[in-house]
């Protein structure tokens, strides 16, 4: 399977794509949470890596996507970075493949399009159940997207909750998308559950228009 592989530091344009047409955004999800009873979520500050810092435009762009899951967790900006409750470190991984289909974009007589890992031979494909079929190849791209949320105590350092959302699909992202997957990341907050669960986020259409233009 031929695969590209997309940096973080190099794909900025992820999060100016369009997902319009999606209803939802489903995300498998994992969450750890040691958040101390009684503890209300407070203020925070975003934390960046030497590597977040050096494309800042891309960082930005990012830290908007998770405010307002934040905000739904009870977070709110610090006014002054030195008085915030928490540190909050973001991340997100996008990376495409690219599919070879065994009957192209229009599908074949039993349905959609068969999607194959590998090409064995050129202008042939091979099967478990006979010799293949000639033709040509037609390849689709697919996207597997993770993005991760730690929150730390400011002033102690330790790690108070840490979220994953994984999904994939033909989008390449835009940023209502990855909004969607940062309140999947955060369901779980303050308590946390680590064992991998789908989260579906509804997208408001006319939001998620407006936002990948």
């Amino acid at each position: 399977m031929l695969s590209l592989r997309l940096s973080v530091t190099l794909a900025a344009g992820v999060l100016l794509g369009g997902c319009a047409s999606l209803n939802q955004v489903s995300s498998d999800v994992v969450g750890y949470g040691a958040w101390p009873a009684g503890r209300s979520p407070g203020s925070y500050v975003f934390e960046r890596l030497p590597s977040q810092q050096a494309e800042l435009t891309l960082q930005q762009q990012l830290e908007d996507a998770a405010r307002p899951a934040l905000a739904q967790a009870g977070f709110t900006p610090a006014a002054d970075a030195a008085q915030a409750g928490v540190k909050v470190q973001i991340a997100m991984r996008n990376v495409r493949y690219d599919r070879l289909d065994y009957w192209g974009p229009w599908g074949g007589p039993w349905g959609p399009g068969w999607s194959w890992p590998y090409r064995r031979y050129p202008g042939f494909w091979g099967s478990p159940w006979g010799p293949g079929w000639w033709g040509p190849a037609y390849s689709s791209p697919w996207y597997e997207r993770e993005v991760s949320v730690l929150i730390r105590d400011r002033s102690g350092g330790q790690v108070l909750y840490e979220g994953h959302a994984r999904s994939d699909g033909a989008l390449s992202g835009g940023s209502a998308l990855f909004e969607a997957m940062f309140r999947a990341a955060l369901a779980d907050f303050p308590q946390g559950n680590p064992s991998p669960r789908r989260v579906n986020v509804p997208l408001d259409q006319q939001e998620a228009a407006a936002k990948a233009q």
